[in-house]
């Protein structure tokens, strides 16, 4: 059979502007699940193909005339589009249609409604019997793989759009559970591959020829020993890549040792949670973290030449503005390479969506916008939309044509570029979304806007309970799917 992997993304997602930013922040990669799950059907005997929406466009009119069987990997934000995309193959083809990924996993029941047949969890175990009609079940539970090194190499021959970087995972999961996270809970429990198959997948790819590389772990120095491991064989036996990202936590700051070796495996490019510079706010979310961790981890980086990409969030109930344009000053303090400031998203099956909808503070059902720059909720210390204005304020104030020289002084003139690329479309973007806000009334930023001004409070209560009744449902169908 002909087999298709799509990983949608929204209509923002899809156009130039977002596509070169994604450009000038690193480098264009592949989710592994789709790749993996490939290999495994490729290995059957079928013919695999695998796109990604966001790197490039995808020719759908000839994928129909040939496909037998598309599968949607679903993010939450992406879910819409591939809800769309299913609708229409089925339109237009007889072609099954199969979505899994995170947001399946979650709302089962409501993938259900766009696809043939929806997995949940991890599908390895299952993809190759749901293809060839051994397992009818419609919706079809994953079964987590407990040893790590029987999962294939993701196959990037079958990779139909552009791909510069490599993506690695050598574990699954995360030891630690911060209430907003998806990936602990899907991923449960934390798994590890050994380091002799870490070392075999690095090698595959330095002869593919890839000269970047990405560590996919939610956080890859959580064993330290088993990182500098995997960094001193790297580093003897050659491994290095152009540059390598990883997910961190501010406490490898503590390990000198550890900063060394990933200087010298080339892993100079790392995002690290640091959330808040308000103790109170990073108890809340179970951050386990200090101030005093945070400053350690930015003073560490620094000296190690490890290029940070400060992640913050943006809308905790114990933080008010001051507390968000503090972080976002720390970060500049501490020349941050880059900022990430992810507006706090309350995903299904999280603490905090569940949380959020016991006090009907979730103010759309529309899954595009659960993206992290577009606020979903009510916040407790400031309307949506003053929070969605400090979204813009924080990009605006971190990226500025003066930081954009001193991050070429520090780290060489590729990445003062690269800063400055991000500067010109974060203010592009910026202000597009401050234009709609006030004029396009069709737009989701008019709407927030003045959904936060609305005067009419019979209006806005029947908004409320019109949401509530549509969010309850979901998750009571989740519910009942999870028990």
């Amino acid at each position: 059979m002909n087999i298709v992997f799509i990983t949608p993304a929204s209509f923002i997602r899809r156009q130039p502007i977002y596509r070169l930013n994604g450009r000038f922040y690193g480098q264009y990669n592949s989710i592994t699940g789709p790749l993996i799950l490939g290999r495994i059907l490729r290995h059957d005997g079928h013919r695999v193909e695998v796109y990604e929406e966001l790197n490039g466009a995808v020719d759908y009119k000839k994928l129909l005339a040939k496909t037998d069987v598309f599968c949607m990997y679903t993010m939450t934000s992406n879910a819409p589009r591939a809800y769309e995309l299913a609708d229409m193959i089925h339109q237009k083809s007889h072609a099954r249609v199969i979505i899994g990924g995170m947001h399946a996993t979650a709302c089962p029941e409501e993938a259900l409604a766009h696809a043939d047949q929806v997995i949940t969890g991890e599908g390895e175990k299952v993809i190759a019997d749901v293809i060839d009609g051994r397992i009818t079940n419609k919706i079809v539970q994953g079964i987590p793989v407990v040893n790590l090194d029987s999962v294939p190499f993701p196959d990037y021959s079958i990779l139909r759009t552009p791909c510069e970087s490599a993506n690695i995972m050598t574990t699954r999961g995360c030891p630690f559970k911060c209430t907003f996270c998806t990936t602990s809970r899907m991923f449960a429990p934390y798994r590890q591959r050994s380091v002799d198959s870490v070392l075999e997948e690095i090698r595959m790819y330095k002869q593919m020829g890839f000269k970047y590389m990405n560590f996919e772990d939610d956080n890859f120095t959580a064993d330290k020993e088993r990182a500098k491991e995997i960094c001193k064989r790297m580093i003897d036996e050659h491994l290095q890549f152009k540059e390598t990202f990883f997910f961190g936590r501010t406490d490898m700051a503590e390990d000198e040792e550890l900063l060394d070796l990933l200087q010298r495996a080339h892993l100079t490019r790392v995002l690290l949670g640091i959330e808040s510079l308000n103790q109170k706010a990073l108890d809340s979310i179970e951050k386990h973290q200090s101030i005093d961790d945070i400053r350690r981890a930015g003073a560490a980086c620094k000296k190690h030449g490890i290029r940070l990409i400060a992640s913050i969030v943006l809308g905790l109930d114990d933080d008010d503005k001051e507390d968000i344009r503090r972080s976002v000053d720390f970060a500049k303090s501490i020349d941050a390479y880059q900022l990430q400031p992810a507006i706090l998203t309350p995903y299904p099956k999280t603490p905090v969506y569940d949380e959020f909808v016991k006090q009907d503070r979730i103010i759309t059902d529309d899954w595009s916008r659960f993206d992290m720059m577009n606020v979903t909720f009510q916040p407790k210390n400031m309307s949506p939309w003053e929070l969605q204005e400090e979204f813009y304020h924080a990009v605006k104030a971190f990226y500025t044509i003066p930081s954009a020289l001193k991050i070429g002084s520090i780290f060489g003139a590729e990445y003062g570029a690269r800063r400055l690329g991000l500067c010109m479309t974060s203010y592009f973007g910026s202000f597009i979304s401050e234009v709609a806000a006030d004029h396009v009334k069709q737009s989701p930023s008019y709407r927030l806007k003045h959904f936060s001004q609305k005067n009419d409070n019979t209006e806005r209560t029947r908004h409320n309970t019109s949401l509530r009744r549509s969010l309850a449902a979901q998750h009571h169908r989740s519910r009942l799917f999870a028990g």
